[in-house]
């Protein structure tokens, strides 16, 4: 396939907005564009009533798939235009995650026009909302879909994942007492009692993995107090660890060192373990990465790929880019991973 197919449909597929919840007009684009190619199109609502649908294409008459190619329809803001410097797209998607979508579709034409796969081989999948808690995976377990094995398209600079990091993500509530600032002895500082167990937070030694590497933590927002010369009454911070392992004794370390500030209350909000991922593919670098996907939101007994062009180092960036070599190299890659999962059929 020439280089310039998947160039023009990956700039069609970011020409096209579709932040978070905003991806009907991608689905429309992509079901007009994959019905063009043969294939039999279904727009699948993510709930009863939703304007929100994932697209699910597939060969023919057979809905069921062996193996499966999924990307994301949504970018995060704000929209950033297309543009191609010499060997370089640039803007919102470029990478994350449509240079990925438009690199499996080319490649499962290419593997049409081989002849290497048939009827009831492979479906493609692309999902809402993954950048914004994966409505669109969690509602695919309820659209009667099911494979032996699914290749999870994200920027991973062309390496084959061996496991990503979970997620725990926590409120931390100051509780103190309003008064004059003059006469501090009278009230109760939320935000003092928030920066001291923020501070035991990162002085914190959380369980790390030999394969992901440590867990880390972060403090992500924090607000609190009306002005300088009154002592604040409430203050929140909104946190996360990147759980490499042992998502149990990472809460009750954090529940154990809140527990010690009287005026901090603890809510944890969502969380979703580490995931191990299938790498027995030769031929492919292989690493870890410390960013969350949507592989833990689709269940299953499948083999689990994790692959792209690109990388997270620029998503969701002012700078998001892809190089050209790097996205047609890709095409290559998914063939391989598609055939790999076909022929380990379990």
């Amino acid at each position: 396939m020439a280089t310039h197919t998947v160039v023009s449909l990956l700039s069609a597929l970011m020409q096209t907005q579709s932040t978070s919840d905003q991806e009907q007009e991608i689905a429309h684009f992509l079901d007009d564009h994959l019905t063009n190619l043969g294939y039999t199109v279904e727009r699948l609502p993510i709930a009863e009533g939703s304007t929100r649908e994932n697209v699910y294409a597939y060969l023919g008459t057979q809905r069921k798939n062996r193996v499966c190619l999924t990307s994301h329809l949504d970018t995060v803001p704000p929209y950033i235009p297309l543009r191609i410097e010499g060997s370089t797209i640039y803007g919102r998607g470029a990478c994350d995650d449509k240079g990925p979508m438009a690199a499996q579709i080319c490649a499962l034409e290419e593997l049409r026009a081989e002849g290497a796969v048939k009827e009831g081989d492979v479906g493609l999948l692309f999902v809402v909302g993954e950048e914004k808690g994966g409505p669109g995976m969690i509602a695919a377990n309820n659209q009667d879909l099911s494979f032996e094995g699914v290749i999870f398209g994200e920027p991973t600079e062309g390496k084959l994942v061996v496991g990503h990091k979970g997620h725990l993500i926590f409120e931390l509530i100051g509780e103190g007492k309003a008064c004059h600032s003059g006469y501090p002895q009278h009230g109760v500082n939320a935000n003092v009692a928030l920066i001291e167990t923020l501070n035991d937070l990162v002085k914190a030694e959380f369980p790390g993995s030999s394969l992901l590497g440590p867990s880390t933590f972060n403090v992500g927002k924090i607000e609190g107090g009306l002005t300088y010369n009154i002592i604040p009454e409430t203050s929140k911070a909104l946190c996360a660890v990147r759980v490499a392992t042992d998502m149990a004794g990472i809460k009750k370390i954090v529940s154990d060192i809140v527990a010690r500030h009287a005026n901090v209350r603890l809510e944890f909000k969502f969380e979703y373990p580490e995931t191990l991922l299938d790498h027995d593919v030769e031929g492919f670098e292989t690493a870890p990465v410390s960013y969350g996907t949507d592989v833990p939101r689709f269940k299953g007994n499948h083999k689990k790929y994790l692959y792209g062009p690109g990388s997270i180092l620029v998503a969701h960036g002012d700078n998001e880019k892809i190089e050209i070599d790097e996205l047609v190299e890709s095409i290559q890659a998914y063939k391989k991973l598609t055939m790999h999962a076909l022929n380990s059929a379990q």
